[in-house]
């Protein structure tokens, strides 16, 4: 008889890669420096923690180019808003919960309503640590969709992070990306894909349910898509990487086809990815129910990130479980 393996403290801090599953160390740093070096207006700022955004390796690659403003992020947004200011294109990173509740007044008046190429970087979004409530950013998108002329971005992996960063350098207003850091896994190489902001990319095709993902999220959709094969369940699985502006053709013609439409996203179910859908799909008169696959509105536990996702129906199982019962009454 084998038992399970008991799962330590570090998994709270962990990589939500599944084990043996293909990762790119440091995606989002790597990707930067790899930019700076062609654009030489490209400046990195962090709030005391580099080494957990990844800003560390734009940091040793471009130390004359890399500014530390200690743990004070509204202070932080305040100078990539002058930096922005004399020409630069500034990348300011820190945890998500400290750009979005601390620093939000800075980002929206500073950055936002001026209409400044500033690119917020955001760690540790939604549940991708296990350390809490004050750690854990999972209201920032519904905080942030709220803020006029902001793009925000949530990748699903390292493949959407390093085409993502280019991308947001080049676009002229702010942007907010929603960093996976660490091991991240490299998954979108497999479906033949192509970052474009502002656009929603379909993965797989399926007659039964169409699930609707952002984020880590439609890493995985695609899982249970996969699985869900074996009940002769048909998914199809529409990434959308740019929360705001959303997709709306793309969202419309998916919810148009009868099937059951399902959204996951790494965020409250309040102000998020489900809330966005089934705005788009109200306003243009489509009666399509949407099942939201989301975080409770409520503080999270502490713990270890695997039980958290089995706990708050992120995990892959749950995600299945939850398909199937949908399915069933439907």
């Amino acid at each position: 008889m084998t038992t399970a393996k008991r799962l330590t403290t570090s998994a709270m801090i962990a990589s939500f890669a599944d084990p043996g599953q293909r990762t790119t160390s440091a995606p989002f740093g790597h990707a930067l420096a790899r930019l700076a070096e062609q654009r030489p207006e490209i400046v990195g700022l962090s709030a005391d923690l580099a080494k957990y955004t990844d800003m560390h390796v734009f940091r040793d690659a471009h130390p004359g180019r890399f500014f530390q403003m200690g743990m004070a992020e509204q202070a932080m947004l305040g100078a990539a808003a002058g930096l922005a200011e004399v020409g630069l294109v500034p990348f300011a990173s820190t945890y998500s919960v400290f750009a979005t509740r601390r620093a939000y007044d800075f980002l929206c008046l500073d950055i936002a309503e001026p209409g400044l190429n500033v690119n917020v970087v955001g760690a540790l979004p939604g549940l991708t640590t296990g350390y809490g409530p004050s750690h854990q950013a999972t209201e920032d998108l519904a905080i942030l969709r709220g803020c006029p002329g902001l793009t925000i971005v949530d990748p699903c992996d390292a493949v959407d992070i390093e085409q993502a960063v280019p991308a947001l350098a080049a676009t002229p207003g702010p942007t907010y990306l929603r960093l996976l850091r660490g091991a991240v896994p490299r998954i979108l190489d497999e479906y033949d894909y192509r970052f474009e902001l502002g656009k929603a990319a379909e993965l797989r095709t399926g007659r039964d349910v169409v699930l609707i993902s952002t984020g880590l999220m439609t890493m995985r959709a695609l899982q249970a898509a996969s699985r869900l094969e074996a009940d002769h369940v048909d998914a199809a699985v529409l990434h959308v990487p740019t929360v705001k502006p959303l997709d709306t053709e793309a969202v419309l013609r998916a919810a148009r086809t009868g099937r059951l439409v399902v959204t996951l996203e790494n965020h409250s179910v309040v102000g998020g990815l489900a809330e966005s859908v089934a705005s788009t799909l109200t306003f243009a008169g489509v009666g399509a129910r949407v099942v939201p696959i989301a975080l409770p509105d409520a503080f999270l536990a502490a713990g270890a990130l695997p039980t958290l996702h089995d706990r708050y129906g992120l995990s892959t199982d749950a995600i299945i479980a939850t398909i199937r019962a949908e399915l069933a009454r439907s």
